[in-house]
Parts: structure tokens; C-alpha cells; sequence
């Protein structure tokens, strides 16, 4: 072992790309992670770090796409269901609200590994040009959620001139 790996300042920095800084709490916490990973290890459960996916915060993937006639969103929402997702829309916000859950269990031999996670989501979208919410159609296909808006069209107004009398 390199004398470096010793000296405790550089404990948090191992897994840092180059030009980045970790704050002290998160080179803390990643050294915490770290040693509760190393410490377990040996009794045959799973790392903190390789649960963390289904430990954090879900936030959908979103692309929206804009042309002349509409302004389309896409939401990936892998393991929902359309009954699980709520959608609002006004002249100027889309919002998608849902409800994820999950579970997975692993039987072996010796082992019985069982897990379960629960959470809501909320994304509110601006849009970039007002809408009409009376004609906005969703589909829902394959964990992909997609919003089609139709942009509000306001009449060409007709420009006038008018004359000036002079008295």
C-alpha cells in the first residue's frame, strides 16, 4: 500500500475526476460509503453502493421538441404504468406527476435478499410558448411517455392605415 492511501486529506479525492472538488461533507460521506461497503463485504450482502439506485430520488428523463404547429415532450418512465401517472397542463407549465414502486427479491441457497421502494415524483416543465390544453393528446408505449400540445395560434391582425384630415 502506496503511502499516500494513508494520509486521510486524500481519502475522499480517489474517485474524483480531475478539475473537480468534493465539498468535506460529500468526501465524508463518500469515505463513510467506502468503509461500510469494506466492512460488509465479507458477510455476503450487497454494498451500499451497489442498492444506491433504488435508494435515490426518481426523476424522469425529459425531451421536448418544438416546430411550427406543436411542442412535443417525452418522459422516460421505465416500470410505470399509464395508471400510475398524472398529467397537468396549462397555457404555459406541463406537469407529470406519478407514483413509482418497486420490488425485487433474490432467493439462493443460503441467501433471501428482499427489497422494496416506494416514491412520488413531481416535474413541472415550462414551456418555452403557450398552448392549447383542450387539444393536447397523450400516448404511453413501452415506459415512454409522450405529449403532443398544439401551440395557440392568434389571428393575423390586419394592419390598417389611417388618415390623417387636415382642417
Amino acid at each position: 500500500m502506496a503511502m499516500r492511501s494513508l494520509s486521510p486529506f486524500r481519502w475522499g479525492r480517489r474517485n474524483v475526476p480531475a478539475g473537480t472538488e468534493l465539498s468535506p461533507f460529500d468526501a465524508f460521506q463518500q469515505e463513510m460509503n467506502r468503509l461500510f461497503d469494506d466492512f460488509f463485504k465479507g458477510f455476503g450482502l450487497r454494498s451500499y453502493s451497489e442498492a444506491g439506485g433504488a435508494l435515490t430520488a426518481f426523476t424522469p428523463q425529459i425531451d421536448m421538441t418544438e416546430d411550427e404547429k406543436s411542442v412535443k415532450v417525452s418522459a422516460e418512465l421505465p416500470g410505470l404504468s399509464d395508471k400510475d401517472i398524472d398529467i397537468n397542463l396549462s397555457r404555459d407549465s406541463l406537469t407529470i406527476k406519478g407514483q413509482k414502486k418497486e420490488e425485487k427479491e433474490e432467493k439462493g441457497e443460503q441467501t433471501y435478499y428482499a427489497e422494496r421502494s416506494f416514491g412520488s415524483f413531481t416535474r413541472v416543465i415550462p414551456l418555452p410558448v403557450e398552448v392549447n390544453p383542450d387539444k393536447a393528446e397523450a400516448s404511453f408505449s413501452n415506459g415512454v411517455l409522450t405529449i403532443n400540445m398544439p401551440k395557440v395560434h392568434e389571428e393575423k391582425k390586419e394592419q390598417k392605415k389611417i388618415e390623417i384630415k387636415s382642417s
